[in-house]
């Protein structure tokens, strides 16, 4: 779903679809391949949280345990469904006690190359992320400190706990917890989509109406706003979803430039992560590609060419990565 595109990079990215219009079976669209980047098997890791096979177990503990939620039957992978592209396609999220939240889930694929957290960016990583659907009311709307007690109750998560964390005391933490779900999270990657063989040189690897939606893509400014390897810049842009209210960006800084603006989303595995938007407001791919190409680049693209933008889109699904679920105490 192409989001947000800044107008002095958009005209840079039109000019560059210019002075290659025309030569695209010439150039075998290598040129439109090379402005993208190739997602690696891994994000970086930060110096503080190794990423370590004991962290990375215990966070998948602790991904799927619902005892950390007040009511004892909502996990993180409630909203975030591996079945479900690790989101739930629904439009709004739903939490403790049936309780139906402002925003639409985000996957939490890939999520470990974002350098902003959330819809309003209001956490710059993982760690800082992890908590705050527990704490949150209408999510798990579980005190942070009971979450602890609850799992301090059971010997194998006392032991899991020491092996991730050995050189801790008392390891059962808040901040042990947000490491290990962060560390379990930047194991959730997609490398292996065609997009991403293609970028990596694999010319086969996608069909001609995607490589011709990928120049468009690049033609059109999608890229002012969804480059890097994840496809995001990270970045926050004014955007008022069909039907919304909520100031986004606004409700973090207070600065009235904020106001409706919101982070970019990745586009990988965008397929498969419907429906769109921060409030889930539009359900098809296409529509929502329309409705970008209208509100951020001031046109309207032809039927056509709006297909083959969403058959570009479609080659970003990758294969899902492995995991098990866990079996818990």
């Amino acid at each position: 779903m192409p989001i947000f595109s800044r107008p002095a990079q958009a005209t840079a990215a039109l000019a560059f679809g210019a002075l290659f219009a025309g030569s695209v079976a010439a150039a075998d669209y290598s040129d439109y391949r090379d402005q993208f980047e190739p997602l690696p098997a891994l994000p970086p890791i930060p110096s503080d949280n190794t990423l370590s096979d004991e962290r990375v177990e215990l966070g998948n503990m602790l991904f799927f345990e619902p005892r950390i939620s007040q009511s004892g039957v909502i996990s993180c992978a409630t909203c975030h469904n591996p079945a479900l592209g690790w989101a739930d396609r629904i439009p709004l999220a739903v939490g403790h006690e049936g309780q139906v939240g402002e925003r639409n889930t985000p996957t939490v694929l890939n999520s470990g190359f974002f350098e902003a957290q959330f819809w309003d960016g209001r956490e710059d990583d993982l760690e800082g992320q992890a908590l705050g659907p527990i704490e949150d009311d209408i999510e798990m709307a579980m005190d942070l400190d009971e979450a602890l007690d609850r799992l301090a109750e059971f010997d194998e998560y006392q032991e899991k706990f020491e092996a991730a964390f050995p050189e801790k005391d008392d390891p059962i933490t808040a901040e042990a917890v947000a490491k290990a779900l962060a560390g379990f999270q930047r194991t959730l990657n997609t490398p292996n989509s065609p997009f991403n063989r293609w970028v990596k040189g694999d010319d086969d690897a996608l069909t001609e109406q995607q490589k011709r939606g990928a120049a468009a893509f690049v033609d059109n400014g999608c890229t002012a706003c969804h480059n890097g390897p994840a496809l995001t810049d990270s970045q926050f842009h004014r955007f008022e979803s069909p039907g919304s209210t909520d100031k986004g960006r606004y409700l973090v800084t207070g600065d009235e430039s904020d106001k409706f603006a919101f982070k970019t989303p990745t586009l990988l595995n965008v397929a498969v992560t419907g429906p769109y938007f921060n409030n889930g407001s539009v359900e098809d791919l296409e529509t929502a590609i329309e409705l970008m190409a209208e509100q951020q680049l001031g046109i309207e693209l032809d039927e056509d060419v709006v297909a083959d933008i969403d058959a570009f889109l479609h080659s970003m699904t990758g294969k899902q990565p492995d995991f098990e679920i866990p079996a818990l105490p």
